[in-house]
């Protein structure tokens, strides 16, 4: 009988600028190599789901972000991990984006997010953000 998996919380920037979405290319050495997803990185103890994501933003781009809103969460299983995806609003204070774990990131139409070959654990936030988003447009 193998042990029972611990759920992690992993934060999931959603930065929106003008109708579009920030996402980022993984890189070759983790797993899903060449998977875009929306930026972020495991809770360490003792921090908020905030303060975790505004962490992993300096980290993985070297700008600092701030944090506003939980929007969606999403629960992702293999045999290796469980985690939690907390998709949260997110603003970034700065632009000049360094990329450290990322190989490319890209600023794509909300409406065309679905497209990418995304992280399993991202696209239920993706599907979420489209369908909350053509909701709007189509409302306004």
């Amino acid at each position: 009988m193998s042990p029972a998996k611990v759920m992690q919380d992993v934060s999931a920037a959603i930065f929106i600028k003008n109708d579009t979405v920030l996402i980022a290319k993984r890189n070759q050495s983790g797993s899903f190599p060449g998977y875009w997803e929306f930026p972020g990185g495991k809770q360490e103890p003792g921090e908020t789901i905030f303060e975790c994501l505004e962490r992993e933003i300096l980290e993985e781009f070297n700008v600092r972000c701030r944090a506003a809103s939980i929007f969606a969460e999403t629960v992702y299983a293999d045999q290796h991990n469980s985690i939690r995806l907390i998709g949260i609003m997110a603003d970034l204070l700065d632009e000049a984006i360094e990329l450290r774990v990322h190989d490319e990131y890209r600023w794509v139409e909300i409406g065309r997010v679905l497209e990418y070959r995304l992280a399993p654990a991202d696209v239920g936030i993706a599907e979420k953000l489209h369908a909350y988003y053509t909701r709007v447009k189509y409302v306004e």
